[in-house]
C-alpha cells in the first residue's frame, strides 16, 4: 500500500547526484503530490521535474534567500501546505540551508543519494569509523583552523570541495594533516 503524503509536512526529497535515474519512486510521487517544491535552483531543479513529467510549482530556497524565504515556507505548511525541498544533488540539509528549514518543521525524510556516502563506500577507505566534515571555509586563513582541529582524527574523513579549489585544498589539507590516503 502506498504512503499516504500528510499535509502540513515538509519532506526532504534526495534528488540524483549524477544519473537522472538515480532517484527512488516514492521521492518521485512525492514530488508529484506535493503542493510545492522548495528548491536550491529553481532551473536546475526544472529538469529533474522535467525528465519525470512533474509540473509541481517551485520556488526558490538557498543560502541568499533562507531568512526571508524559511518563515513564507514554515506559514505554507502552517496552512497545510504538503511542501517537498531540494538540494541541486543528493539530500537536501546536508551542507545546504536545508538544515535551518528542517528545524522549523515536522519533516519526514525521505532516503536516497548521499554524495558524502557514495563515495565513502566507493573510496575503499575504512567505512567503520568516518567523520563528515562537509565544506572547508573559501578561504585558506579560515580553512587552517578547522585542518588544525581535525588533524587528530583517526577515522576516515569525509570533505566536500569546489573543482576549481581541489588542488589548492588538498595540499592545504596534506600540509595540515600529514601524509595520508586519499580518495577523490
Amino acid at each position: 500500500m502506498a504512503e499516504q503524503f500528510q499535509k502540513g509536512t515538509l519532506y526532504l526529497c534526495a534528488t540524483p547526484i549524477g544519473n537522472m535515474e538515480d532517484i527512488t519512486y516514492r521521492a518521485v510521487r512525492c514530488l508529484r503530490e506535493a503542493d510545492l517544491i522548495a528548491a536550491e535552483d529553481t532551473r536546475h531543479t526544472r529538469l529533474l521535474l522535467s525528465a519525470y513529467g512533474i509540473d509541481t510549482p517551485t520556488t526558490s530556497y538557498h543560502e541568499h534567500n533562507k531568512a526571508e524565504k524559511g518563515p513564507q515556507l514554515i506559514e505554507k505548511l502552517k496552512e497545510g501546505c504538503m511542501l517537498a525541498l531540494v538540494s541541486d544533488a543528493g539530500m537536501p540539509a546536508i551542507c545546504d540551508p536545508g538544515s535551518d528549514l528542517v528545524q522549523l518543521a515536522i519533516v519526514v525524510p525521505l532516503p536516497g543519494a548521499n554524495a558524502g556516502l557514495t563515495g565513502l563506500i566507493a573510496s575503499g577507505m575504512d567505512t567503520t569509523r568516518f567523520t563528515f566534515i562537509g565544506f572547508l571555509p573559501k578561504t585558506k586563513k579560515h580553512r587552517r583552523p578547522v585542518l588544525e582541529s581535525i588533524k587528530d582524527y583517526t577515522g576516515t574523513l569525509i570533505f566536500y570541495e569546489a573543482p576549481h579549489r581541489i588542488l589548492a585544498v588538498l595540499a592545504e589539507i596534506e600540509d595540515a594533516l600529514g601524509d595520508r590516503r586519499a580518495v577523490l
